[in-house]
């Protein structure tokens, strides 16, 4: 079977609705990530069950998601766009109408598991849609959209959550994506070019979809459950032995291979430390400006927004610039101002008004913003044709990764420090030694070796 290539659509006829599909889909699946956690309470109050159960809802979608990321970027290399797309919003939609209507908890959280899988086809799928239905002259641009959306999806998901439940009940959070999800479903059918069948994963595909997939949920489960006891963090060490398997079997050759083809680690490095400084800032404002500073939820969440705000504005931007100026250096100039914005706010200390800390986060956020769609294209253009969709599920997974590991790298860093502000500055400098981190990654990439087309 052919694998689907970058001319299934007419590049005379760009579809941006297609693009708007991946932008909002991207949108709702990172929404996801988050959103349940203000419910949690909720959750086990209605069910009868502990919070460590209720825990579940979010940890049943987490888990899959992350660690099916590589193994559904193979497969998607392997079977058509159109059915893999209408398959993956459909199975993501009737997992979260599902989840709405749970009956008992157990129910729910086998919901939610399955709303992850499909969560990770979409995440994977999403940036290849984008690309694949513009010109390669607009590919930046296009590849911004679902970038910039996707964080924003994460960034929002508490708040909108928060509304949602103070007037429609714990249910209403399932159920608000379904819109988005039917219209998504419906705009993909009609343009996204037919072509390609869909064919169940084989033995093979099953068993390294086992491997990795149990290695990276062990860890992430040790790092999720470590704030209740750092014993939790063990799961790690029987974790790296099944990946160095699977990087030995035929599912793990061809990832490090489109690694080394296309010489994307750096990326994905960057990408990795980004995303991690991005939680770690994000998890010790909030922290600091409710618990120390004992601001009103209202008053930190309209300090933080100031990032998305920022980054939303940064996110066509970047697309623009790439398009026009390049990539590599649209990327490292974002990622520098993130860079710059997250060192200002290392000697935060008591003095400090709520501006003082918001125009920093609106700096950073739109170096975010420059940053986001550019990398992902430098990924995605160094992949050939048949290996699109492996390259964005290398970037997906360390994005998720980063998104993962900055909480606890934060509590780490917090009681590593010490009390008071020391704790506090050695987590926001962490932060900033990430995102410095990333500068040269992306500023070095491409220019040892021809670029790859």
């Amino acid at each position: 079977m052919s694998a689907p290539t970058a001319q299934e659509v007419p590049r005379s006829a760009d579809r941006w609705s297609l693009v708007a599909v991946a932008g909002m889909l991207s949108f709702v699946a990172m929404l996801d990530m988050n959103i349940v956690n203000i419910a949690l309470a909720d959750i086990a109050d209605g069910f009868h069950v502990s919070a460590r159960t209720a825990q579940w809802a979010v940890l049943g979608y987490q888990l899959p998601l992350v660690a099916l990321l590589l193994p559904a970027g193979r497969w998607l290399d392997a079977v058509g766009t159109r059915p893999a797309v209408l398959t993956a919003v459909a199975g993501f939609a009737l997992g979260s109408a599902a989840a709405a209507a749970a009956p008992w908890a157990g129910a729910l959280i086998a919901a939610r598991v399955a709303q992850g899988a499909f969560g990770a086809v979409l995440f994977v799928l999403m940036p290849v849609l984008a690309m694949r239905s513009v010109r390669p002259q607009l590919r930046a641009r296009a590849m911004s959209v679902p970038a910039t959306l996707g964080p924003l999806g994460a960034v929002t998901g508490p708040a909108l959550g928060g509304l949602l439940l103070d007037h429609f009940g714990w249910r209403a959070i399932f159920l608000v994506k379904l819109p988005v999800c039917l219209a998504a479903w419906l705009v993909a059918r009609r343009q996204v070019p037919a072509g390609g069948v869909l064919r169940a994963p084989g033995r093979a595909e099953l068993a390294d979809a086992g491997l990795i997939g149990g290695s990276v949920a062990a860890l992430l489960l040790g790092l999720t459950l470590s704030a209740d006891s750092a014993a939790w963090l063990l799961l790690a060490a029987p974790a790296i032995a099944p990946v160095l398997w699977w990087l030995r079997r035929g599912g793990g050759r061809p990832v490090r291979a489109v690694l080394r083809e296309s010489r994307t680690a750096g990326i994905n490095t960057a990408v990795l430390a980004v995303a991690a400084a991005f939680a770690v800032v994000h998890y010790l404002l909030a922290l600091h400006l409710r618990r120390d500073e004992a601001e009103s939820a209202t008053a930190t969440g309209l300090t933080i927004l100031c990032f998305p705000l920022a980054m939303g504005i940064g996110g066509p931007l970047g697309g623009r610039l790439a398009d026009r100026f390049g990539a590599r250096p649209t990327a490292t100039a974002g990622i520098a101002l993130t860079a710059l914005g997250f060192l200002l706010l290392v000697p935060l200390d008591d003095t400090w008004s709520l501006p003082d800390i918001a125009w920093r986060l609106a700096l950073a956020g739109a170096g975010m913003g420059l940053y986001g769609g550019p990398t992902q294209t430098l990924v995605m253009s160094a992949a050939t044709p048949a290996t699109t969709a492996t390259a964005s599920s290398t970037v997906q997974l360390a994005r998720s990764l980063g998104f993962t590991l900055g909480p606890a790298l934060a509590t780490a860093a917090w009681s590593l420090g010490g009390s008071g502000t020391a704790g506090l500055h050695a987590g926001l400098g962490l932060a900033a030694a990430g995102a410095c981190l990333a500068v040269p990654l992306l500023a070095s990439h491409g220019r040892s070796g021809p670029r790859t087309a």
